[in-house]
């Protein structure tokens, strides 16, 4: 809000002002101080005029039209009248005595009413200079009145009585108050039903506090509301809208009610406006605004939504506080009065006027100030005081032009200050109704013409720089015009578009329109324009297209005013369309595989009274109603507020944006916004939008990002077309568009690529029809495409037809005049004509044609002539199934042979068998592998069991098995029976079989590990009737019942009990239950029957239950009781395994265990070496074995004696002394062999105690030199490992190992051992040389050994 003037009279210090507006025009505002004078002001603050007066004024109004003000004053009884047309004033006598008090102008008529201080009322017609006096009307001073607009007068007295009066002051109502009036109203209360009576309420303010409604058709009703009091007293007080009132209170409240019936007395807003108090309020029906003043400041509220305070103003200067406010009827100045005696004007509202050329504006932003601006250019802006309220403004490039009526001011823009100079002035031959302006000229359309005069031409040559159009009356009334750089458009009612050129003034291009046109908008260039025509219908005319130069705008609203094109150079084609609260972008796409087009690209929402005068880039500058600008952000161009790292909300709202992008041909923003967050369909959207505006270069970029392959392939074959129509076509043909792609192909040089098209899109009608226009020579080959396509649909008449058509009868086109041939065949045994279809088909080379037409008269019933083709086309199978089906046997038996398929075969084998051949019967079954047929017929027709047997063992086939089975048991062989019900899984079957015919163990036999759990049982229930304990025993076991098992074993007799005793160790061992194996221990130690059995039994057990300690010790009293019985190489057997097992079950092996394997070990090697007669060898071992005689009882002299021998023949004289003196003992002597016996004495008698030293080797362990034999070290106390091939102890360098039960041997001498002998001394496996390897690093094997001790 923006003040325009502020009047300060000395004279009026300290007073209230009492003022008055000029009605309808508000030109004139009146004032009146204490001085006796009445001062009016023009709208700019200008003094026109001064009343003098006999007094002081009390009372002035304008009438209804505003060309009159009345006045009157104090001391005076005169009326004084002042016209504002001429600028007269005169007086009228009023005839009466008393001083006047109040006076107001009828709403509607030209009527005067004037009362008096003595309650007397004058009414005065001004039209007929009549007086009407009312004498007595009120008893006491008439204070304040109104008329309602069916001419009754409101008048309110201080005697405390309100009258309504006629326009001929007969008294209508009268009624009394309960205090003094104040400001009366006439309006009509809010109702349910419109009442046709018109105003016919009377509101009063009475004695400040209460508001009084009172109906004059119901005048006994009266409302009357009262307030709060912390609201104190009612100020003032307007009625608007449906019945509201607004009310201004003292203490700063502002409050609205309604007077409809049901919300009467209720508060719609309250607001504390002004603090400490309220002085006034005012209400513009125009602006829709309501305005309260108090303490310093001035609020306006939106009366649509009144909790909206659009302007709050500080009059800070004011210090004494405000008083009254007044609105214009037009609502474009406030006018304030204050305590202080002075009164300020406020510029509520101005008369949005504005103009643009090119990104220059020029906008009314005071009544008398004119600014030019350039935001885009950033140019300062410049305010020139222009010298009348203009009611147009014209903007050119290096001018303004302002003007109102038939006059304008021309005014350049300059450089230096203050940025313009007044021109000239120019009157037109009439009202101008629009006015354009370039750089050298100016347009003026009034009355229907349109004069175009130089703006700057020197005054001589003034008649060579004017012309008027049209040049000839009969052409029409131009209704509007625009000027652009080089042109100047005009249209006329007629219709008629016109296109001056501005340089000669000659007419370039016309344009006829069916209806007038109202409004046309060039481009920057005037290479285009949109107009609107008298239909409210927008079109877009380029002037420069001579085939389709003008199109429709889609969409066009027919509330549409104005259209602005966007100025940004790069944007040439887009432009808004605006009405009042709308927005709609449109853009015109030049060049697309459609031709040009239109689109509207979307609306955005404009605020209340603005008016849009230049778009740039996206953005919308308007004019406001406050004289200000304000920049609108069009919707249609969100991707223009992105910079470049933003992310976008969202997928939605991306693709939106990129919608937007595309429909402005903003290709470069829609590829940003794919890169930064694309999905692939926006890819596809942009790639799609590129085909269609032919951009070739960037949709292959765009596809190549997307990954599409194809299309990048596709777009690289059409660069470098320069044909548009081709390139376009193929484009078309790209995004699937194929019957534009078609239009533009044949509108192009290369036509028949349209016929390639739809060749590839098998549109053969298509097709066809273009190839006689284009390609004659090309219809056979088409036909018969078209045919095989007909065929697939099955429409066989038109693609016989087509076949036909097809041949080409050229030896060049051999295959394709076959295929053709070939389809004849097929249509023409489709079509019923089988002669001529089967003789085409046998002449033709094709077999598949062959199988074709075959199977074709095979679903035709046609066996005979089907299998014939069959058989042709060397289809075996195929010609022997529809033989079979026609029942021709004969044809069949010639093709078998060449037959794979067993179907067939098998219905040749029922056939024979039928006829009782049962031979070739069976052939044929085994031909199409039925075993069971072919068992069947060996069986029951040939009686070949052999062949059917060696055919069920081949093929396990169960329904054969059962069939040999009950051949079988036909021939009493019930063991072979048994054995084929269990291979045709017929167990229960084969078990009753062998039950009934006492065969069990051969069911069992046969039954063997398939068996089931439940077949044991049964089994062993069996042998358990039988008392055959050892097979029930063992089925027993197998099925799980250890102790059943167990209890049949230990009943088993003397004869089995070998067998018994061992199934009973295992089942023990299986079992692991401690019952069952306390009762076997019991057993084997002949608790339960007094006969101890065979401790290798115990062993055993022990070994099965996994209690090898117990197992060892088990087997060291075993292998002593085999020692001490002579049985060395047992007892050495059950030693070595009890020692492998305890090893393999990382156990410690007792040293008497290990040290009784040695000794044994050493005795068996003594006899290898002296077989080898290796005597020292054999020596050194009988020599450990004699010192340790005590552990061979059984043969003390034998060992003896050998070892005397040996010793002897090894040189070791004292060593075979010494033992032969132990022969010489008593106990031995007489057992001597009688051979050796006088040797033996004879060594003891003369003994020889010469004796060949022992080599010594180091120890294994610390390296200590010790005999070559001695197993003890007597440096580390280690036991040193033996070699098993000579008894010495180990070396290190010389370490192997038997590769089956891994005791070491000295690598050298256990290769000279296995020359002569073939196995392990140690576990009597087979062994050679060559498995044997040297170990190198024999520490892992050292570590173990010394592990153990």
């Amino acid at each position: 809000m923006k003040s325009v003037f502020i009047l300060d009279d000395k004279a009026w210090a300290g007073s209230n002002l009492l003022y008055r507006w000029q009605k309808t025009l508000g030109n004139y505002i009146a004032v009146a101080g204490q001085d006796n004078s009445v001062k009016i002001f023009d709208r700019h603050g200008q003094k026109l005029t001064e009343l003098s007066l006999p007094g002081r004024c009390v009372g002035m109004d304008w009438d209804k039209d505003g060309d009159i003000l009345a006045v009157i004053a104090a001391k005076s009884s005169s009326i004084y009248l002042w016209d504002a047309s001429v600028n007269k004033i005169s007086q009228i006598e009023s005839g009466m005595r008393d001083q006047m008090s109040f006076l107001l102008w009828s709403k509607v008529s030209p009527l005067l009413a004037v009362g008096t201080v003595k309650g007397n009322l004058l009414i005065y017609n001004q039209q007929t200079s009549r007086k009407i006096p009312v004498l007595g009307k009120h008893t006491k001073k008439i204070t304040c009145g109104c008329w309602s607009s069916q001419n009754l007068l409101a008048l309110g007295s201080d005697d405390n009585t309100l009258s309504i009066s006629n326009h001929e002051g007969d008294t209508v109502r009268q009624t009394t108050l309960r205090g003094e009036p104040a400001e009366i109203f006439f309006s009509v209360m809010k109702t349910d039903e419109r009442s046709a009576v018109g105003e016919g309420t009377v509101s009063v303010s009475v004695d400040k506090k209460i508001l009084m409604l009172f109906n004059i058709n119901d005048p006994d009703n009266r409302i009357e509301l009262t307030f709060q009091r912390h609201y104190g007293n009612i100020v003032s007080y307007r009625w608007y809208g449906d019945g509201y009132i607004l009310i201004g209170f003292s203490h700063g409240y502002f409050v609205v009610i309604s007077t409809h019936i049901r919300e009467i007395g209720q508060e719609l807003y309250q607001a504390h406006n002004h603090k400490d108090s309220l002085n006034s309020v005012a209400i513009s029906t125009s602006l829709n605004k309501a305005a309260s003043c108090g303490d310093n400041s001035i609020k306006i509220h939106e009366l649509s939504e009144l909790k909206d305070i659009s302007n709050v103003v500080w009059l800070d200067d004011e210090t004494k506080g405000l008083d009254q406010m007044s609105w214009t009827d037009d609502g474009q100045l406030l006018a304030v009065s204050t305590q202080k005696g002075t009164l300020h004007v406020f510029l509520t509202k101005l008369p949005i006027l504005g103009g643009s050329f090119g990104t220059r504006l020029a906008y009314l932003t005071s009544l008398l100030e004119v600014t030019v601006s350039n935001q885009v250019e950033g140019e300062s802006p410049v305010a020139i005081q222009v010298e009348v309220e203009p009611t147009f403004i014209a903007m050119g490039p290096f001018h303004v032009a302002v003007g109102m009526n038939n006059r304008a001011w021309f005014y350049a823009l300059v450089d230096h200050e203050p940025g313009f100079k007044k021109l000239k002035d120019i009157e037109y031959l009439g009202t101008i109704a629009s006015m354009c302006l370039n750089s050298d000229y100016a347009a003026a359309l009034f009355e229907g013409k349109v004069q175009l005069h130089m703006i700057e031409g020197k005054d001589l040559e003034e008649k060579k720089q004017m012309k008027l159009f049209p040049d000839d009356e009969k052409k029409g009334r131009i209704l509007c015009h625009a000027l652009t750089a080089d042109f100047l458009y005009y249209s006329t009612d007629s219709g008629q578009v016109v296109c001056v050129l501005v340089e000669d003034w000659e007419t370039v291009s016309s344009y006829s329109h069916t209806v007038g046109v109202r409004k046309v908008f060039p481009d920057l260039n005037g290479t285009r324009l949109v107009f609107i025509d008298e239909r409210n219908g927008g079109f877009l005319l380029s002037p420069t297209n001579a085939t389709n130069p003008c199109f429709e705008l889609p969409n066009f609203s027919p509330t549409i005013t104005g259209v602005l094109w966007d100025n940004w150079h790069a944007d040439r084609g887009v432009f808004v369309a605006y009405d009042d609260d709308k927005v709609y972008t449109y853009a015109l796409h030049k060049t697309t595989i459609y031709g040009p087009r239109v689109v509207l690209v979307g609306i955005t929402p404009l605020l209340f009274s603005q008016k849009p005068l230049l778009l740039h880039n996206g953005e919308l500058t308007c004019q406001t109603a406050s004289g200000k600008t304000s920049e609108v952000a069009l919707s249609t161009h969100p991707f223009l507020k992105r910079s470049a790292g933003t992310p976008v909300d969202s997928q939605l709202d991306l693709s939106k944006q990129l919608g937007h992008a595309l429909l402005l041909k903003r290709f470069h923003e829609a590829w940003d916004l794919c890169k930064s967050a694309g999905s692939s369909s926006d890819w596809a959207e942009l790639g799609k939008a590129c085909l269609v505006h032919m951009e070739v270069d960037l949709a292959i970029q765009v596809y190549r990002m997307s990954g599409d392959v194809g299309m990048v392939l596709s777009l690289k074959g059409t660069q470098g077309i320069e044909d548009m129509n081709l390139l376009a076509g193929h484009l078309a043909m790209f995004l699937g568009d194929y019957n534009v792609a078609q239009d533009l192909y044949m509108s192009s040089s290369c036509p028949i690529a349209a016929l390639e098209m739809r060749r590839n899109l098998l549109n053969w009608d298509s097709a066809l029809m273009l190839a006689k226009r284009l390609a004659e020579d090309q219809i056979p080959f088409i036909s018969k495409e078209y045919a095989v396509h007909l065929e697939f649909i099955g429409d066989y008449v038109n693609a016989l037809a087509h076949y036909e058509k097809g041949m080409t009868h050229d030896a060049k086109f051999e295959e394709h005049d076959d295929a053709c041939k070939a389809g004849v065949a097929r249509m023409s045994l489709r079509m019923g004509d089988i002669r001529r279809g089967a003789a085409q088909a046998i002449q033709h080379p094709s077999r598949v044609l062959k199988k074709e037409c075959g199977a074709i008269l095979e679903s035709m019933k046609q066996f005979s002539e089907a299998a014939q083709l069959y058989e042709k086309g060397q289809y075996y199978d195929k010609a022997a199934s529809v033989y079979i089906r026609c029942k021709n046997w004969a044809k069949v038996g010639d093709l078998l042979p060449h037959v794979s398929s067993p179907k067939i075969h098998l219905q040749y084998a029922k056939a024979k068998e039928a006829d009782g051949k049962y031979k070739e019967a069976a052939q044929a079954y085994e031909s199409a592998k039925d075993w069971d047929n072919v068992i069947r017929v060996l069986l029951d027709h040939l009686n070949n069991p052999e062949d059917a047997v060696r055919i069920v063992k081949e093929t396990q086939s169960i329904d054969g098995a059962k069939m040999v089975a009950r051949f079988f048991l036909r021939l009493n062989d019930y063991g072979s029976a048994i054995n084929f019900l269990v291979l045709s899984q017929c167990n229960d079957e084969a078990f009753q079989l062998a039950q009934q015919h006492g065969q069990m163990e051969v069911y069992a036999d046969i039954i063997g590990p398939e068996a089931t759990q439940e077949d044991y049982q049964s089994i062993a229930l069996y042998f358990e009737g039988e008392k055959k304990h050892l097979q029930a025993g063992k089925f027993f076991q197998k099925c799980g019942q250890y102790s059943r098992a167990l209890k049949h074993f230990l009943k088993c007799p003397s004869t089995e009990d070998n067998l018994a005793v061992e199934m009973a160790i295992e089942t023990v061992g299986q079992a692991k239950d401690v019952s069952l194996t306390n009762q076997l221990i019991d057993y084997l130690m002949g608790e339960s029957d007094g006969m101890p059995k065979d401790a290798k039994y115990l062993f055993r057990l022990y070994m099965a239950l996994q209690q090898y300690r117990e197992a060892a010790r088990t087997a060291i009293i075993i292998a002593r009781e085999e020692q001490s019985a002579g049985n060395y190489r047992n007892a050495h057997d059950v030693l070595f395994s009890m020692y492998t097992e305890l090893q393999s079950q990382k156990i410690k092996i007792p040293a008497e265990m290990a040290t009784n394997l040695m000794i044994l070990h050493s005795y068996l090697l003594a006899k290898v070496h002296v077989k080898r007669v290796d005597h020292l060898k054999g020596a050194r071992m009988l020599i450990r074995v004699s010192n340790n005689i005590s552990k061979f009882p059984a043969h003390v002299v034998p060992i003896l004696t050998s070892t005397v021998i040996e010793c002897h023949r090894a040189g070791l004289k004292n060593s075979a002394f010494s033992f032969a003196a132990m022969l010489m003992r008593p106990e031995y002597r007489n057992e001597i062999d009688p051979k050796y016996r006088k040797k033996i004495e004879a060594m003891v008698r003369r003994p020889d105690t010469s004796e060949l030293e022992e080599e010594t080797t180091p120890c294994p362990f610390c390296g200590f030199q010790l005999p070559q034999n001695e197993l003890l070290c007597i440096s580390c106390k280690n036991n040193l490992p033996y070699c098993i091939a000579t008894g010495r102890h180990m070396l290190k360098e010389d370490w192997c190992v038997c590769p089956h039960c891994e005791f070491p041997a000295l690598y050298s001498q256990f290769i000279l051992l296995l020359e002569t002998e073939s196995v392990c001394p140690m576990c009597s496996e087979t062994l050679s040389a060559k498995q044997l390897k040297k170990i190198a690093d024999c520490s892992s094997y050292l570590q173990a050994e010394e592990l153990e001790q």
